[in-house]
C-alpha cells in the first residue's frame, strides 16, 4: 500500500486561513484529491514542494508523492532539503517555499515536522505562504500538522481521557478543528473523543485511510472514504458523532 494521504481543503472567508488545503487520512492517496491539489497549485504551471521531514525514509516518501503528481506534468516537483538544516539548507528551503505554488507534507512522525518548524522564522514563513493563497496538502503525519492542537501519537488511548493524549502546537491552518488520521483502521476514536470533550469549541475530524477532505469556502467535501465528525458543542459533556461518506460534505467552524 502506498504511504500517506491527501487531504484537500480550501479555506476562505472570515475565520479561515487563505490558502486551500488537501488533507488525506493515510493509506492510498485518493486520485481526485491529488488532482485537486495539482489544479489548486496551478495545473501545468504548478511548482510543487514536497516536505518529507516526517519520514524515516524521506526519499521513499518523496517518491510516493512524485508517483502521484508527476504524471499530471507540473512545471516542477522538488524535494525540500532534509534536516538538520544548516544555514545553506535553511536558505534553500525558504527560497523553494517562496517559489512554490503547492506544498505537500508526507507521512511519518508529525513531531519531526514541528521539530524543524520550532525555528520561529521557518514556521512564520510556512504560515505566511498559506495565507498568501498557496495550496497545502498532507498525508498521515502531514495531515496531523494542519491542526493548531496537533495530536503527536503519544499517550494512553485505552481510555477516553484528554489528559492521556499528548498534543503540541501544529501549523494551525484549520481553525477550530482537531484532525486525526488512520482513524477507524487504527481505532483512534478514544483520543479524539477525549480531546473534544475537554475542548468542546473544537470540531474533531477523524479521516479514514484512503480518504481525504477537500475544502472550499468553509466547506469540506469528502472523497475516497469516510470521515467521522465529533462535535462537543451541541450538549455540555456529550458528543454528537456523525459519519460523512464519500461524496458528502460538511461546514467547518468559523
Amino acid at each position: 500500500m502506498r504511504k500517506a494521504l491527501i487531504f484537500a481543503l480550501t479555506l476562505a472567508g472570515p475565520g479561515f486561513a487563505d490558502g486551500p488545503l488537501v488533507v488525506v487520512g493515510g493509506g492510498d492517496r485518493p486520485a481526485p484529491a491529488m488532482r485537486r491539489f495539482f489544479e489548486w497549485a496551478g495545473g501545468p504551471k504548478a511548482r510543487i514542494l514536497v516536505v518529507a521531514w516526517a519520514s524515516g525514509e524521506p526519499l521513499g516518501s518523496f517518491e510516493g508523492v512524485q508517483d502521484d503528481l508527476a504524471p499530471l506534468n507540473p512545471a516542477s516537483l522538488t524535494m525540500a532539503p532534509l534536516p538538520p538544516l544548516d544555514a545553506e539548507a535553511r536558505a534553500l528551503f525558504l527560497s523553494l517555499l517562496k517559489d512554490a505554488t503547492g506544498v505537500f507534507f508526507g507521512g511519518g512522525d508529525q513531531a519531526r515536522i514541528m521539530n524543524v518548524l520550532a525555528d520561529p522564522q521557518l514556521l512564520a514563513a510556512v504560515r505566511a505562504r498559506h495565507r498568501a493563497g498557496v495550496v497545502f496538502g498532507g498525508t498521515s503525519a502531514g495531515a496531523a500538522v494542519m491542526s493548531r492542537m496537533m495530536i503527536t501519537g503519544d499517550g494512553d488511548f485505552t481510555t477516553i481521557d484528554a489528559t492521556k493524549v499528548v498534543t503540541r502546537e501544529g501549523l494551525g491552518l484549520i481553525p477550530g478543528v482537531i484532525v486525526d488520521q488512520h482513524f477507524l483502521q487504527r481505532s483512534r476514536q478514544n483520543r479524539l473523543f477525549g480531546l473534544v470533550l475537554a475542548h468542546p469549541q473544537q470540531l474533531g475530524v477523524g479521516i479514514d485511510e484512503d480518504a481525504a477532505i477537500l475544502v472550499s469556502s468553509g466547506r469540506a467535501e469528502v472523497v475516497g472514504g469516510s470521515v467521522m465528525l465529533v462535535d462537543g458543542q451541541k450538549q455540555p459533556g456529550a458528543l454528537v458523532v456523525r459519519l460523512v461518506p464519500p461524496g458528502g460534505s460538511f461546514a467547518l467552524p468559523r
